[in-house]
C-alpha cells in the first residue's frame, strides 16, 4: 500500500495469459485503487468481465481507436492499450480525482501519451466534439444509477452518429429485475446484442489472478447504432 497526497492508494495486480493453451505469454497489469468509499475508485466485478472480453479478443482490438467512458481505475482501457489499441480514457469532467486516477493507472503500467479527458454523460462538451474517430467504446458498470441511463446513451449515440460502425462494449451488474434500457435504446436509435459470458471464458468466479467477479450476476452486451430505425 502507498500514500499519494492525502489519498490512500493500494496497488493490485491482474494477470492475463496464465490459462492453459495461452501462447502469447503473460501480461501483468498493476491497477491503483483509492481506499476511500467517497470515490468508488476500485476494480469492480464488471471491469474484470469486460477486461476478459478484451483479452479474449485482443487480436481484434489491436490498432483500433478505443474510448473508455467512466474509466475510474481504467482496467479495461489500460488492458486495451497494452493490447496495442489506440486508447483515450475519460471520466466525468466534474470529478478531477477520477481523471487523476486514470493518469495514475497509465503511469503505473508504463503507458505514456494516453489522453485522459473529462466527459460528463449527457453533455455535448468541447472534449466530446473534439474526439477523433472511434471504433470501440468501453464502459464497465456505467449502468449503475437509473437516473444516468439516458445520459449515457445520449453520449454513446452522439459518438455513433459520427462513427456509424462503432460498437459500445459494456458490462453491467444485475441489481434489479425492474431496470431496463430497452425503451431508451429504441428512443435513441440504438440496439444491443447480449454476449454470453461462457463464450469468452468469463463464466467463472475468479479471473486474472483475482477473486473477482465472485458470485455477482454480471451481463455483457454490445450496443450499436440501429441503422434500420434511422429516419
Amino acid at each position: 500500500m502507498g500514500e499519494e497526497g492525502e489519498l490512500r492508494v493500494v496497488l493490485r495486480d491482474y494477470v492475463y495469459g496464465q490459462e492453459e493453451g495461452e501462447e502469447d505469454g503473460e501480461l501483468r497489469l498493476t491497477i491503483p485503487e483509492v481506499l476511500d468509499s467517497e470515490y468508488g475508485m476500485y476494480v469492480w466485478p464488471c471491469a474484470l468481465v469486460l477486461a476478459q472480453y478484451i483479452w479474449f479478443h485482443r487480436s481484434v482490438i489491436t490498432g483500433k481507436r478505443v474510448l473508455e467512458v467512466g474509466s475510474g481505475v481504467s482496467l479495461p482501457g489500460v488492458l486495451a492499450a497494452k493490447c496495442a489499441a489506440n486508447v483515450i480514457l475519460s471520466d466525468s469532467a466534474a470529478m478531477p480525482q477520477c481523471l487523476q486516477n486514470c493518469s495514475r493507472s497509465c503511469r503505473q503500467n508504463n503507458l505514456s501519451g494516453i489522453p485522459v479527458i473529462g466527459l460528463t454523460w449527457g453533455d455535448i462538451s468541447p472534449d466530446l466534439l473534439d474526439l477523433p474517430p472511434i471504433d470501440i467504446v468501453l464502459g464497465s458498470d456505467v449502468f449503475y444509477e437509473p437516473k444516468d441511463f439516458e445520459d449515457i446513451l445520449v453520449t454513446v449515440q452522439f459518438i455513433m452518429e459520427r462513427n456509424p460502425k462503432a460498437e459500445f462494449w459494456t458490462t453491467y451488474q444485475v441489481r434489479s429485475e425492474d431496470w431496463s434500457i430497452e425503451a431508451l435504446l429504441h428512443k435513441w436509435n440504438l440496439k444491443c446484442t447480449n454476449v454470453p459470458l461462457k463464450i469468452f471464458d468469463a463464466d467463472k468466479e475468479c479471473m486474472a489472478g483475482s477473486n473477482l467477479p465472485g458470485r455477482h450476476s454480471i451481463q455483457m452486451m454490445i450496443i450499436t447504432l440501429d441503422v434500420d430505425n434511422l429516419d
